[in-house]
């Protein structure tokens, strides 16, 4: 009985098939915010540097994967709206409708 592996191999006359940097590094999605607010959101397999989570205030350590969000509209403009982005851990990101308001 042959190996369910060997049939999902590409066979030799097809071409090979580019790989898609989009797909690598998280398409970018909208996703409206507690607040009201538009959010650009995408997700980052991990990065060479550490990050502080907004959510929870601790380390996103290098490497770890973990969300990118930003406002999709800003006052001064798109590059602005990019300054002010933010790396949030997944979950923290996912609960951030939970959190209580700073006071």
């Amino acid at each position: 009985m042959p190996s369910s592996r060997r049939s999902r191999r590409r066979p030799y006359g097809e071409g090979h098939v580019p790989l898609d940097p989009d797909r690598l590094r998280g398409v970018p999605q909208t996703q409206r915010g507690p607040d009201g607010e538009d959010y650009t959101v995408r997700a980052v397999r991990g990065s060479d540097k550490a990050y502080r989570c907004p959510g929870c205030d601790q380390l996103i350590p290098p490497g770890t994967p973990h969300m990118v969000a930003w406002r999709t509209e800003h006052l001064l403009g798109a590059q602005a709206a990019l300054d002010d982005r933010r790396h949030w851990h997944t979950a923290c990101w996912r609960a951030r409708d939970r959190r209580r308001p700073s006071r």
